[in-house]
């Protein structure tokens, strides 16, 4: 009986730590399209993978050390477009940009 509820603990335990951890999708998300200048600045967007393209129409307006603080593994720029690495979230943010436009 002991045992069991040993267990029940450690699982109780390791979910709250899971969810003290977890970020909140959406704030990131808004944050995200803020730094990248808001989404009126945002002409079309692509995902390859772990990459999150944005083709933009100003590209001077983006906050790209605020996108890294974010958890952007890396960002590169070339032209009025940027190739953010994000890992797996960046088809969720790809879907969140097309809902809003």
């Amino acid at each position: 009986m002991d045992k069991i509820l040993l267990i029940a603990v450690l699982i109780i335990i390791v979910l709250a730590v899971l969810k003290a951890n977890r970020k909140d999708i959406h704030l990131d998300m808004n944050k995200l399209i803020d730094y990248l200048g808001g989404k009126d600045n945002i002409i079309s967007t692509e995902v390859n993978l772990s990459r999150f393209k944005v083709n933009l129409r100003d590209i001077s307006i983006v906050n790209k050390e605020a996108i890294q603080k974010l958890g952007a593994k890396g960002i590169v720029e070339i032209d009025n477009q940027l190739k953010i690495i994000l890992g797996p979230n960046s088809k969720q943010l790809k879907k969140y940009i097309d809902d809003l436009k």
